[in-house]
């Protein structure tokens, strides 16, 4: 989980910071490789110039310690300073043409017999203190004229060379690689600085270069998120301003213009998809009006035949009364759509101080009278909740909830209506104990002609028109509220939220379960109902 966490948090997120992180990388793998090729070059060079030079030294000095005090060793066996020789009355040896720090040795048998080194200002002694490695390493050298690197821990690295000589034995002259090392180290150095310096400026100018090229590409995420946060689902929606990316030969031009043409695309199918509203809202509120009369009249005349005082035969009466109850329903739900017609249309509701304690013990007061069958109760907090709105609006939504739960519910669901308050919001809810409503009915509950399935039908065999709570969403939506459903079995709770106003808001409080008593002993006080 740590390593995750660093890896986002190096990993850059943005496209302009992975671009310029991507070209200062690529020139960081190009400066070390650069860097890397002409250390390595410069040191072969110099190696190679170092060796040219061995070579033609040769053996000279070497050859002077043959003739000097072959004798010298320590009391192990093993080589020490070399001590003086008298050879051509140089007690040192012949250093004579020979560069300073030129290292001389003899060896026979592998065993380091004689061994000097040129005397300067860094090594002013001639003789020199060999442990056992630079010996085993001295005795390691093949013949073959070649340089070689040896590191020795007194003197450092030497290039040193091997020559066979004339009594068996072998000479090595050797050069020391200080200058070499110096020469290469100062150039890692130099090298370091300016790539060091040019990826600073790289890095920095980069970002700019990228920042620039990619505007176009930031204008059009700019307008993609304006357009993302707009209200698409319904509505007139007007589209923000085009990206205006003025070159399609680039990438970026390429995808400017398909956005482009893709929002023109999306806006011509929002204003047909709004006139296609509009037109149908229309339609639906002029049919609506309409159809008031004719089926007004329906239901008069059914009802005036069924008045008349003659005999009719029973199944002319029969007849009738189907007529008009299935105009009553007609004209219920023309009533209905004509309402959800106006406010789809943005129509104004009447603003006022409505008592919703009183349109809940009014509401159940009636639910009880026509659905005797239910247990109906009340929690209401001991002050009375006002808000602003539309008290004929409200009280629909109230007995829309309580009728969708007594025709789904079977006789004897216990059904309760809650009121709660706080300094926001006021929470209506409705809550029964019956069946549930099926999940796959869940998602379009309050979509126009929605049903539930045979599980929460009336046993009687009565059935809304499927505006109920359509009807609930909008009315609560105009009031700047909203409305949610919590079911499963043995369980179903509409919530109905509105803002809190008026001046008569009660605290909020749990309340008490009131039961629903006859409307005589309701309609008398906010209180008068029994305790349950």
């Amino acid at each position: 989980m740590r390593a995750g966490w660093i890896r986002r948090l190096l990993w850059p997120r943005t496209l302009r910071a992975r671009l310029t992180a991507g070209l200062v990388v690529l020139l960081a793998v190009s400066c070390a490789a650069v860097g890397v090729a002409a250390v390595v070059e410069l040191n072969g060079f110099l190696t190679g110039r170092l060796d040219q030079q061995l070579q033609q030294t040769g053996t000279g000095f070497a050859q002077s310690l043959e003739h000097g005090a072959a004798g010298a060793t320590t009391a192990d066996g093993s080589a020490g300073a070399v001590k003086p020789s008298d050879h051509d009355g140089d007690e040192h040896g012949d250093t004579r043409r020979q560069a300073a720090e030129t290292l001389g040795a003899r060896l026979v048998d592998g065993r380091v017999t004689n061994l000097a080194v040129v005397p300067s200002r860094s090594h002013p002694d001639f003789g020199v203190a060999l442990t056992a490695g630079d010996r085993t390493a001295l005795a390691a050298l093949p013949a073959d004229r070649a340089g070689h690197t040896v590191r020795l821990s007194q003197l450092g690295d030497y290039r040193l060379a091997a020559w066979p000589g004339r009594d068996g034995d072998v000479l090595v002259t050797g050069l020391p690689m200080e200058q070499v090392r110096a020469t290469v180290h100062r150039l890692e150095l130099v090298a370091g600085c300016v790539f060091g310096l040019a990826l600073a400026v790289a890095g920095v100018a980069g970002a700019v270069w990228v920042r620039w090229s990619l505007r176009p590409l930031s204008r059009v995420a700019a307008t993609a998120t304006r357009v993302s946060e707009l209200p698409l689902a319904s509505g007139e929606v007007a589209l923000p301003p085009r990206t205006s990316e003025t070159d399609p030969g680039s990438e970026v031009g390429r995808v400017a213009a398909a956005f482009d043409r893709m929002l023109h695309h999306v806006e011509d199918a929002l204003t047909k998809r709004h006139a296609s509203e509009e037109r149908l809202r229309s339609f639906a509120a002029d049919a609506s009006h309409e159809l008031r009369t004719p089926v007004a009249s329906v239901r008069g005349h059914a009802e005036l035949a069924l008045l008349h005082p003659g005999p009719v035969p029973p199944e002319i009466s029969r007849a009738l009364e189907r007529i008009a109850a299935e105009s009553a329903r007609m004209g219920e739900m023309v009533d209905e759509m004509l309402l959800l017609a106006r406010l789809d249309a943005g129509r104004p509701l009447e603003r006022r101080p409505v008592d919703l304690t009183r349109l809940v013990l009014d509401a159940v007061t009636d639910a009880r009278a026509v659905g005797p069958g239910h247990r109906w109760t009340m929690e209401l907090p001991e002050e009375p909740v006002t808000v602003t709105g539309d008290a004929h609006r409200l009280q629909q939504v109230l007995a829309n909830l309580m009728a969708n739960a007594r025709l789904h519910t079977p006789v004897g669901t216990k059904v309760t209506v809650a009121l709660e308050a706080d300094d926001s919001t006021v929470a209506l809810s409705v809550h029964d104990d019956g069946p549930g409503v099926p999940e796959e009915v869940q998602p379009g509950v309050f979509e126009r002609f929605t049903r539930a399935d045979r599980r929460r039908t009336d046993p009687s065999g009565g059935a809304g028109t499927g505006l109920g709570l359509s009807i609930v969403a909008a009315v609560a939506e105009a009031h700047g509220g909203s409305v949610d459903l919590e079911s499963r079995t043995g369980s179903t709770t509409f919530t109905v939220r509105l803002p809190a106003g008026g001046a008569g808001t009660g605290g909020s409080g749990s309340g008490t379960a009131v039961s629903a008593r006859p409307a005589g002993a309701e309609r008398g006080g906010h209180r008068q109902a029994g305790r349950g």
